[in-house]
């Protein structure tokens, strides 16, 4: 091994985009591809035996997932740094996947040259976060401060409607919807903005700036 090079495990359940990703880091002069494994428990033992700097790590896999062989790995290789690559964005799987230790998320969407670049970063003890999950968190961390952020677009069509004083009834027929389906709005709007009645609804919708 060429002194310098980044000895990087991939890790991914499907064949072939195991093979298209080592196919490609192998042309990459400061990478060695150290080995390849099929699941989280042939991740943990890879490791072990390998001893790589950087994991790409696919997150949902059969058996030990990623993000649990991402915790076992980190657990007895701290030094090693895990980028999470995966085809979802879902919050919970972001924030266990972060919660174990990784280093970096990146989708399968992203380019070849932006997993090569994660690779260099978090070998340098940086972050790396996909744009579109960056601004999930973000947007999370906002929604935890504004409630009303969680709404729905139509949801924020009935509390500007229940602010301005109209009742289900007239809500629907405004809307072109079912008074049941309004109740169920009404009902969503509370639970979200953790409120206890239409009263307290329309307050906030003022306070807001949200009519």
């Amino acid at each position: 091994m060429a002194k310098g090079k980044i000895r990087v495990l991939v890790v991914d359940d499907h064949e072939m985009v195991r093979l298209g990703l080592v196919s490609y880091l192998e042309t990459e002069p400061a990478v060695e591809v150290v080995g390849q494994a099929a699941d989280g428990a042939s991740a943990v033992e890879a490791a072990a035996e390998l001893k790589p700097d950087v994991i790409l790590m696919d997150l949902v896999m059969d058996g030990m997932d990623g993000v649990e062989a991402a915790a076992v790995i980190l657990s007895r290789h701290p030094q090693v740094k895990v980028i999470a690559l995966t085809s979802f964005a879902e919050d919970d799987l972001v924030y266990r996947a972060l919660a174990a230790g990784a280093a970096g998320y990146l989708l399968k969407t992203a380019a070849a040259a932006e997993i090569t670049q994660a690779i260099f970063s978090v070998a340098q003890g940086q972050a790396v976060l996909d744009s579109q999950i960056a601004k999930k968190l973000v947007e999370n961390r906002q929604a935890d401060t504004l409630p009303h952020l969680r709404l729905t677009e139509r949801e924020r069509e009935v509390l500007t409607l229940i602010a301005a004083g109209l009742n289900n009834q007239e809500i629907a027929d405004r809307l072109h919807i079912g008074v049941k389906t309004v109740k169920t709005h009404v009902s969503n709007i509370l639970s979200k903005l953790e409120l206890s009645d239409r009263t307290q609804a329309a307050v906030y919708a003022h306070r807001h700036g949200l009519v």
